[in-house]
């Protein structure tokens, strides 16, 4: 990962807030390494060297600066925007990979060994599988220490450390500090504001940030568009989303909260382990796409015409991620050929339904979860309705996902999980990538056979077939996915068919 060092020098003397998270600048003639909009006095061109990821910058012998925390920034957009093995490593890094199956573990997600991983990384972002995990391990305490009461041996365990010992013996090589301090120190910065109770059994709260602008509202309204009546709760007053999510080490009661102070979102979650906290954050940073580089998606698109008006009306705009990406394909596959208003309720007796057959207690929430793959399987022939053929193609499915023989993760290249989908009988190119863009957040599908989006190309006077939204569609490379969201976002469609689907291809509006 090449960084220009004249670009990047310009971004750091202008203090230039977008550039926080897309690099670290490291001051070697003070051994500190900061946010480009670090407050301090700029240091001389010939003393700063960047760096694609903190741990590179730890990896050269530097400490985080104490003055601008720069780990309390948005994430890096380039793991979603990249689909090399560097992005696809991290993506999984973030989400704790490492933690639950070691170096070997992420190896054999992506398909390549231990040495040939370490090698592309070390070249790639400086640092090698265990040095990311471990900056990511200091960042997440940094900001737990920071933004809730957790007590520090509680805060070692939830952001992945093995130990306390190791726990401070990272932090001290970090930041300088002691857990104590940094905890005092942190909680006087931007970032270090508690963010209500933080601790009640394993129940804990912290605040996500996101690059301005951050659309958040509209990522609220098409999850309200899209829920399931009983499955999830959701408040466009209060701005809030709740729902119960399944995480490696067992079902998590989570709430989302927009911030309206400042872009980001404020996190509740119940977790059956303090260690899932990383792979919850992970999980609703995509989400929420709290990570994309919106005034660079914003600015690209609007240079051309069509899409100008609308990245004006809607600036910031992100696409809804997946939390679960079984939960997505099956979703999309049970909505398909019937309206969004008939999807809605399908779901919403298929997880009543099958919540009874499962036996499992109902939740002190009162919430109830969507099925898994594995109770879909058991059960889903006697609840499932509709053709025959529809209902049969989502029985494998889930099958397959319940057995491991079909396996969808953040690890995967876009192409590779679109083909995956593709394969499945009952799935079609509309279906494929609409679950890729959610699952991975990939930001250059353009949903081009896409009934509201061809209406709304149509009512612009710019296309009127598929083909030729593939054409003029090439211009907004590679932020299709977000062209894509402007489209179904100002459309007035009321009624969603498709003419000859392909496959059970679906016909809901996204």
């Amino acid at each position: 990962m090449t960084l220009d060092h004249d670009r990047c020098y310009r971004a750091l003397s202008a203090r230039d807030a977008r550039f926080d998270g897309l690099f670290i600048a490291g001051v070697h003639s003070t051994g500190i390494y900061c946010r480009p909009s670090c407050p301090a006095a700029t240091p001389r061109p010939h003393n700063v060297r960047f760096y694609p990821t903190s741990a590179a910058a730890h990896e050269a012998g530097l400490r985080a600066c104490k003055r601008c925390q720069p780990d309390a920034v948005p994430g890096n957009p380039d793991w979603n925007l990249r689909d090399d093995l560097a992005a696809r490593a991290m993506r999984l890094i973030l989400d704790g990979v490492v933690e639950r199956e070691g170096v070997v573990g992420l190896a054999a997600h992506l398909g390549y060994s231990s040495r040939h991983l370490a090698r592309v990384l070390a070249d790639e972002l400086g640092a090698g599988p265990l040095a990311l995990a471990r900056a990511h391990r200091a960042e997440s305490a940094r900001a737990l220490l920071a933004a809730t009461d957790l007590p520090v041996s509680h805060v070692a365990f939830a952001a992945g450390f093995a130990s306390i010992r190791q726990f401070n013996e990272t932090m001290r090589e970090v930041y300088d500090l002691t857990p104590s301090e940094l905890r005092t120190l942190a909680r006087r910065g931007r970032q270090g504001h508690r963010t209500g109770p933080s601790i009640d059994g394993t129940t804990v709260s912290v605040r996500l940030a996101a690059r301005p602008p951050f659309d958040g509202e509209g990522v609220l309204r098409y999850l309200a568009d899209h829920a399931i009546t009983g499955a999830e709760r959701i408040d466009l007053n209060e701005g809030s989303v709740e729902r119960l999510l399944p995480l490696p080490g067992g079902e998590a009661f989570v709430r989302v909260v927009l911030d309206r102070s400042r872009p980001g979102v404020r996190v509740s979650a119940r977790l059956a382990t303090l260690s899932d906290l990383q792979p919850l954050t992970a999980r609703v940073r995509r989400w929420f796409d709290l990570d994309a580089d919106s005034p660079v998606i914003d600015e690209q698109l609007s240079e051309h015409p069509v899409l100008a008006p609308l990245v004006h009306a809607a600036p910031g705009i992100r696409i809804p991620g997946s939390v679960d990406a079984s939960e997505t394909l099956l979703r999309t596959m049970v909505g398909q050929q019937i309206s969004l208003a008939a999807a809605r309720t399908v779901l919403g007796r298929l997880a009543a339904e099958l919540d009874v057959e499962s036996g499992a207690a109902r939740p002190p929430e009162g919430l109830r979860r969507f099925p898994s793959p594995a109770v879909v399987a058991e059960h889903g022939l006697s609840v499932l309705r509709g053709p025959r053929t529809r209902v049969l193609a989502i029985h494998r499915v889930a099958s397959a996902l319940a057995s491991g023989e079909l396996h969808l993760d953040v690890g995967l290249t876009t192409a590779e999980l679109r083909s995956r989908l593709v394969d499945l009988d009952g799935v079609g190119p509309w279906t494929a990538d609409y679950v890729t863009m959610r699952v991975l957040g990939s930001p250059d599908l353009l949903l081009s056979t896409d009934l509201v989006l061809l209406r709304t190309l149509r009512a612009l006077g710019v296309a009127t077939s598929s083909r030729e939204a593939d054409r003029i569609g090439r211009a907004w490379a590679p932020w299709r996915s977000y062209a894509t969201l402007h489209l179904w976002r100002v459309s007035t469609v009321k009624t969603h068919s498709v003419s000859r689907p392909r496959r059970g291809e679906p016909t809901f509006v996204p």
